[in-house]
């Protein structure tokens, strides 16, 4: 993991948040933190974006997402 935040860290125009929420998502199944690191590894020009670009279309990204509850108003 620390590898991980290294690399995002690295990133042109790397922001706080960013890296937070990408770690927390890899942080879950050891199978993410490898898909990302061999897109990171695959994409050696890769910004922030692409990164959640890729990873928001991985099948399992809303796996951990808070239930949407509409109410009134």
């Amino acid at each position: 993991m620390e590898e991980l935040v290294k690399r995002l860290n690295a990133l042109p125009r790397s922001y706080y948040d960013f890296v937070k929420g990408i770690s927390s998502y890899c942080r879950k199944k050891e199978s993410r933190l490898e898909k990302v690191m061999a897109f990171l590894d695959a994409n050696t020009e890769a910004t922030p974006s692409d990164v959640i670009e890729f990873v928001s279309m991985q099948d399992d990204f809303f796996e951990n997402a808070a239930p949407y509850h509409e109410t009134a108003v």
